[in-house]
């Protein structure tokens, strides 16, 4: 294991989740989020926990990338990179469809959680590949 490419890919990986996360529910599902205001801690409250969220993208992505260095990318394949980013993106939405069942979210955050996150996950899977490359076969 490429110890400096491990440390580039969590880092682009930590990354990729920071911008898309900032795309996905800064933007996208800003308004989904105001019309259900009574679901959710209040802004100052959100920014006062900002440091177990960004605890959580190290967590992801040192997993995320330590799986794929062991286990795929001696295959270095942009195929599995999207392969390996839908069936990580797949075990972690599993959460958002037991999320439905026991808290009120709507269909509609569901829904827009799932199909991002699953998005995610495919983009996080390829930049990953991209920055942990195999090592060149002599």
């Amino acid at each position: 294991m490429n110890i400096k490419r491990l440390l580039l890919a969590i880092l682009a990986a930590f990354a990729t989740i920071f911008l898309t996360d900032f795309l996905i529910h800064g933007v996208w599902m800003m308004p989904v989020y105001r019309a259900t205001a009574s679901l959710w801690r209040p802004e100052a409250e959100m920014g006062a926990h900002m440091g177990w969220m960004f605890a959580s993208y190290l967590l992801i992505s040192t997993t995320f990338v330590l799986i794929w260095a062991k286990g795929f990318a001696s295959q270095g394949c942009s195929r599995c990179a999207v392969i390996y980013g839908l069936c990580m993106a797949l075990f972690a939405q599993a959460q958002t469809l037991i999320m439905y069942a026991v808290a009120p979210f709507t269909l509609e955050i569901v829904w827009k959680w799932f199909v991002a996150g699953v998005l995610q996950g495919i983009l996080v899977g390829l930049v990953t590949s991209f920055v942990y490359k195999p090592a060149a076969r002599a």
